[in-house]
């Protein structure tokens, strides 16, 4: 059987619509649930030129190759490409609720998700900080991890959105270890991989160097690393990460984690921009996403390129695969 996988459409002026419609011609070998107005697909597709038939999604159904399978989210207001309107955030986080409850219920298998504008979903009066944290709020998850995959690597984090000037602040040793754990649980239970080997990186220059450049590796990340070594996890670390990232230690690993967002996610995008997923991690059903924006002025014109959401979509599938054997 394959998977079936929740595919939102993401800020209707974006290129969303654009990325998802392009999924009409790809084998994908599951079966991908467009979760979109109907009308705003089909308009876009003649936009675009492209000979697209759309059929609404029935569970039972198996559809004709070349069909896309549409469960239809009704629009507030008309869209123009390129154009932002707050009227439509409300159907922005009506099309991601659609997809959280089927794959909470067990309709999905896991959800993959086009990009969203988060200044357009408050000026619509609605706080919304990114897709992990609205996802980790519907699904009463006290804790996510966000990772990124491509150019044959793995990379979690350890922060996020933070300032540099509070990262170490907030590498504290309870979280630390929570968010090792959180990889390492998904590792083993969303990838298959049974005995997973983490390279961790530290967060100084030379990570440390002996505690001259900074008490973090020793004072929190050490203890941390030995603590669930004794649990029976394969880590390695704290390690300096201007070495960390060489093909010889990551051809051995099964993941990085690095401690910020700028030390880890630059030498993944160089090596496959345009082809890189976001993952989240901690959650109770799987996500995957596109690591790229709306490109709202590429939207409608045909030149946005579908590269990642193709790979987010082969991610989602590996791992509900992966879980499903589990």
């Amino acid at each position: 059987m394959h998977p079936i996988l929740a595919i939102t459409a993401g800020e209707p002026a974006g290129i969303g619509p654009d990325l998802v419609l392009a999924l009409a011609a790809q084998d994908t070998a599951a079966r991908c649930v467009v979760i979109a107005d109907k009308a705003l697909l089909a308009s876009r597709a003649r936009q675009l030129k492209l000979d697209v038939v759309l059929h609404d999604w029935q569970a039972d159904a198996r559809p004709a190759p070349g069909v896309l399978e549409v469960l239809h989210v009704p629009l507030d207001a008309p869209v123009t490409p390129g154009v932002l309107d707050p009227a439509n955030g409300a159907y922005v986080l009506e099309t991601l609720d659609v997809a959280i409850d089927g794959c909470v219920a067990g309709e999905f298998d896991a959800m993959v998700t086009a990009p969203v504008h988060k200044g357009v979903i408050n000026d619509a009066g609605v706080p919304f900080t990114g897709h992990t944290e609205y996802l980790a709020e519907r699904t009463q998850t006290p804790r996510v991890v966000m990772m990124l995959a491509g150019g044959g690597m793995r990379v979690a984090l350890a922060t996020t959105h933070l300032p540099l000037r509070d990262v170490a602040d907030a590498i504290q040793c309870d979280m630390l270890a929570a968010v090792i754990r959180i990889l390492h649980a998904d590792l083993v239970s969303k990838f298959g991989i049974r005995q997973p080997r983490i390279l961790v990186a530290g967060l100084n220059p030379h990570a440390g160097e002996g505690g001259h450049m900074g008490r973090e590796e020793i004072d929190v990340i050490e203890p941390v690393l030995s603590m669930l070594r004794g649990e029976g996890m394969n880590l390695i670390g704290p390690l300096p990460a201007d070495t960390l990232f060489n093909p010889d230690k990551l051809s051995r690993a099964d993941a990085v984690l690095a401690m910020y967002h700028d030390q880890g996610l630059p030498v993944l995008k160089y090596a496959s921009f345009g082809a890189g997923v976001n993952i989240t991690l901690g959650l109770p059903i799987i996500r995957t996403s596109v690591d790229h924006g709306t490109a709202l002025d590429l939207a409608g014109t045909g030149r946005a390129h579908p590269g990642s959401l193709f790979e987010a979509v082969k991610v989602a599938r590996q791992m509900a695969m992966s879980q499903s054997r589990g």
